[in-house]
């Protein structure tokens, strides 16, 4: 793929559970690489990554997973929870929800902060924000002294007052105070992390960020001393990037870093692929632990509602959805006698069994070479530094089949991918069907290092007729990294009756001065001086306990709001199937975007040439396994080799550096302008 020359050298740098993937540009050339990722610290890849393409100083963008596995393991930093009297407990009740309905008996997952360490401060401010109870310095100053000499003191705290999102006079000043007597601890006020309303999701989120902080602010500090000479920029969860300096005190922001850039990554180059602006999308991104799915209906989504690890985050980011199936996913046999696959992986250590590092257990990546889907030879472009062992994947196949009542080892393997097909297909009907769309609209984006084995199958399932595989599919969240726009974010909570603010929007507007110029300071570290300001209402219906937002016009005029409460009501008719104009609408909560340009690196087209592949291109034919009738001679290709304008049938392998592509009997293949690989149903 041709792109515009530059004199700078770009890298984006995505950490997954298995590898660590870098898409460097460097005069007017992409190359990609991949490192073993390095769990107990992901900055030792990245730097043996760049030593090993020579690259000392650049413009880094980076996805970073340490803030979400930090959640899903529950090995974040040591927390205390602190909070108005009386509300100690916010956290621990929550909303009461039960995650499986039916089942009689359920285990609440561990908290963050551990029950000594939630405390109160005596104070109160009203629902109007007046103060009921005037903040008690001394108690706080003794809370704080008292912590300070605890051996057991916790290296991070979360400040959480109640209704400090309407007046934040008291919380700044327990901050102050905090940072007076414990200077080396971590602090995380709501008002800066989450000044919207809704206790118990500003608790969690501020606690989510706290937990997390002094992880992502030391991993950061380490990876930014070790490349002293280039300028590094983090992916947030909204799919836009951040310096490391803001990136270390609101680390919550971070906890979908990584498959955010794939989504970014795979819409863009649809946009470009398609000539549209609004391509309808859907996105797989199958690496070594799990599978994120995301749906793109002409826009890359985002949402402020979300969940992870049991708890609410409510802060920006792309909606994507993420199940345990990946390359590196455990097959097993469960108690029932049933074969199960994943959610646990084998990760980078010890890996899956064909990888030689101590793995025993089958995976499905040794299921796709039991298959033929992978081969030894042209694994990682047959010039990567792990070598498959088709015997030992063989053996942990072979083992999986006679617990399985006597299979072979090739009828295990295709249960083996079967069983994650299903898993992958439910994920993606959960953003698709359930939402109400129709897939067979959609061209799906199969990546990662292991999506587009599973494309086609997937395709079938969903009666999905288009694919699109990218040239570099298994570096495409790094390269999506590079794509992504600088973007910071900032809301507050309004509450009060949209006609009130379309008669009188004065109050609103001097809201949005005040967010406006919090993210055009923010910006301005990053180099931005004029970004691009976008702002949005979430709005109900009076009585409703949830919201739907909508864009609105800067600067906020009647005209204005009023098209926006217009907007509202044919949103929620395009949502729910319903709307109630005649009902008062209410305004929730204000929010402001700043949106500069990345990196963004400029591709050209290439001129299509004949159809046939070239000679170069064609790989011997091999047996693959797609049905338990025995295998089918298939074809190989290698990628590199493919020219704009190429076409060939399936059944088809095809072979490149960070992935295989696996084009299944009934599809047809075509390499586009930008070197693409389009797969049609014949």
């Amino acid at each position: 793929m041709a792109t515009s020359s530059s004199s700078r050298i770009l890298v984006g740098v995505d950490v997954g559970g298995t590898f660590t993937d870098f898409v460097v540009l460097q005069d007017g050339r992409l190359r990609v690489h991949k490192r073993a990722t390095t769990p107990q610290d992901q900055s030792r890849a990245i730097v043996v990554g760049l030593e090993e393409l020579e690259v000392s100083r650049a413009e880094i963008v980076h996805g970073t997973t340490v803030a979400t596995n930090a959640l899903l393991e529950r090995r974040g930093a040591s927390t205390a929870l602190l909070t108005t009297q009386g509300f100690a407990d916010v956290l621990v009740i929550g909303r009461q929800n039960r995650p499986a309905l039916y089942r009689l008996h359920q285990a609440r997952p561990p908290g963050l902060v551990a029950d000594p360490w939630r405390l109160e401060v005596p104070e109160r401010v009203g629902a109007d924000g007046s103060v009921l109870l005037p903040l008690d310095e001394d108690a706080v100053r003794t809370l704080a002294r008292r912590l300070a000499q605890d051996p057991e003191c916790p290296e991070s705290l979360a400040v959480v007052l109640l209704f400090s999102f309407l007046n934040p006079a008291h919380e700044q000043r327990v901050g102050a105070i905090l940072r007076e007597h414990l200077p080396d601890r971590f602090i995380s006020l709501s008002s800066e992390i989450l000044p919207e309303y809704r206790e118990y999701e500003r608790t969690a989120t501020t606690v989510i960020n706290a937990y997390v902080q002094p992880l992502v602010a030391r991993y950061l500090a380490r990876l930014t001393g070790a490349l002293p000479h280039s300028r590094v920029r983090v992916m947030q969860s909204n799919g836009g990037v951040i310096g490391v300096d803001q990136a270390g005190r609101q680390a919550a922001r971070l906890v979908l870093s990584g498959p955010a850039g794939g989504v970014v990554g795979a819409f863009a180059l649809a946009q470009q692929a398609t000539g549209l602006d609004t391509p309808h999308v859907i996105t797989l991104d199958m690496g070594g632990t799990s599978t994120d799915v995301a749906l793109c209906p002409g826009a890359v989504e985002r949402t402020a509602e979300s969940e992870i690890a049991g708890l609410p985050l409510r802060l920006p980011i792309i909606d994507i959805h993420t199940v345990g199936a990946g390359g590196g996913s455990l097959a097993y046999v469960d108690p029932g006698g049933s074969l199960r696959v994943g959610p646990q992986s084998a990760g980078a250590v010890p890996g899956p069994a064909c990888y030689g590092r101590g793995g025993t257990q089958p995976t499905v990546t040794d299921a796709n070479l039991v298959l033929g889907r992978l081969a030894p030879d042209q694994f990682l472009g047959g010039r990567g530094h792990i070598s498959l062992d088709p015997g030992a994947a063989r053996a942990a196949l072979a083992s999986l089949g006679q617990e399985l009542g006597g299979l072979s080892p090739e009828e295990a393997a295709l249960g083996v991918v079967r069983v994650a097909n299903a898993t992958m297909e439910r994920a993606l009907r959960r953003v698709s069907v359930e939402r109400g769309h129709d897939p067979r609209e959609f061209i799906l984006v199969p990546f990662g290092g292991a999506g587009p084995l599973h494309g086609c199958e997937l395709a079938d399932a969903l009666q999905v007729r288009r694919i699109l595989v990218p040239p570099h599919p298994g570096v495409l969240s790094a390269l999506g990294l590079l794509m992504a726009d600088v973007v910071h974010e900032i809301s507050h909570a309004v509450l009060a009756p949209a006609p009130t603010l379309v008669e009188e929007p004065r109050p609103l507007q001097e809201l949005a001065d005040r967010l406006v110029a919090g993210v055009r300071a923010v910006l301005a570290q990053e180099g931005v001086s004029e970004p691009r300001l976008e702002a949005s209402l979430d709005m109900r219906y009076r009585g409703q306990s949830y919201e739907l937002t909508v864009p609105v016009a800067l600067p906020l005029t009647r005209p204005g709001l009023a098209t926006a409460v217009a907007d509202f009501h044919s949103t929620h008719a395009r949502r729910y199937g319903y709307a109630m104009p005649q009902e008062p609408v209410e305004i929730v909560t204000l929010r402001v975007r700043g949106v500069g340009p990345g990196a963004r690196p400029r591709l050209r087209p290439e001129p299509l040439g004949a159809p046939t592949p070239p000679a170069e291109a064609v790989l011997a034919t091999r047996p693959v396994w797609f049905h338990p009738d025995g295998p089918t001679d298939t074809p190989g290709y290698r990628r590199e080799a493919l020219q704009p304008g190429n076409r060939f049938p399936g059944p088809a392998v095809v072979f490149q550096f960070d992935t295989t592509v696996l084009v299944t009997p009934g599809w047809n293949a075509h390499v586009d302008a930008w070197r693409n690989l389009w797969l049609e149903r014949a």
